[in-house]
C-alpha cells in the first residue's frame, strides 16, 4: 500500500505479494521498475524476486553467470525498494515454477501471492510444465513489453487465458478474482536488456563477486 511516497504494509505484515521470477542474468533496471509499476498497479506490499538457480528453458545457455553473482545483482537493483530477493527455489529444490507455486502457497498459507511477467514471457508460456496449473493456483499480471505483444496475444497459452482476462481498471482487486485470473497491464517500460548488458560486458559478473562485492546495501534476504 501507498501513501504520499511512502510505502506502509497493512499492519506491519506484507500479505499482498507479487511474485517476478527469473535467472536475473544479470538483475537490471528494468526488472526494478516493473516491480514499482506492479506495486502501484496492483496495490501490492511486496514484490519477491524469486532468483532461479537454473532456468529449465535456458539449460543450453552458454552465458549463464553463477548464481551468487546474479543473486547479487538483483540485490543490488532492489536496494531501498520493497523487493524482497529470494533463493527460495534453491533452497526448496524446485525446477519449475508450478512446484515453487505450490511450495510456497503451503508455507505462507496467510499471504497472497500473484505471478508477475513481461508480455515475452506469456508468448512461450505454454512451454511451462503445468503453466494451466499456474493460472489456476494464482493469478497473473502481464506487464506489456514492446516488440513481444503480438506474439503473446496470439500465443497458444493466450489462446486459452483469453477467457479469463481480467479489466485493467480493477487490477487491485486481483485477491478477489476467481481462478484463472489475468490481467494485462500497460504502462512506459524501461528498455533496459539482460540480452543487450551481457553483450556489451559479457563478465559483468565479475563486479558481483567476492571480493568486489562485499559491502553493498542489500535488499532484504529471502
Amino acid at each position: 500500500m501507498r501513501k504520499k511516497g511512502v510505502y506502509i504494509r497493512r499492519n506491519g505484515v506484507a500479505t499482498r505479494i507479487g511474485l517476478l521470477g527469473g535467472s536475473f542474468n544479470p538483475a537490471h533496471a528494468a526488472h526494478r521498475h516493473i516491480s514499482i509499476q506492479a506495486l502501484h498497479a496492483l496495490d501490492l506490499d511486496e514484490v519477491w524476486w524469486l532468483v532461479s538457480p537454473g532456468n529449465p528453458l535456458k539449460d543450453d545457455a552458454h552465458d549463464m553467470a553463477p548464481f551468487e553473482a546474479r543473486l547479487a545483482s538483483a540485490r543490488y537493483q532492489a536496494r531501498h525498494a520493497p523487493i524482497r530477493v529470494s533463493d527460495i527455489e534453491r533452497k526448496l529444490g524446485t525446477r519449475y515454477t508450478a512446484d515453487t507455486l505450490r511450495k510456497l502457497i503451503r508455507h505462507y498459507p496467510k499471504k497472497r501471492f500473484i505471478w508477475l511477467m513481461g508480455s515475452d514471457n506469456l508468448d512461450q508460456f505454454h512451454r511451462w510444465r503445468d503453466w494451466r496449473k499456474i493460472a489456476r493456483d494464482v493469478p497473473i499480471a502481464v506487464a506489456a513489453r514492446p516488440g513481444y505483444d503480438g506474439d503473446a496475444l496470439a500465443s497458444p497459452a493466450m489462446g486459452w487465458l483469453r477467457r479469463f482476462v481480467q479489466p485493467a481498471g480493477q487490477a487491485k482487486n486481483w485477491t478477489k478474482w476467481r481462478l484463472p485470473a489475468l490481467v494485462l497491464m500497460r504502462f512506459r517500460l524501461d528498455p533496459t536488456s539482460a540480452t543487450r548488458i551481457r553483450a556489451a560486458d559479457p563478465a559483468w559478473h565479475r563486479r558481483f563477486a567476492p571480493p568486489h562485492f562485499t559491502n553493498c546495501t542489500m535488499a532484504s534476504k529471502g
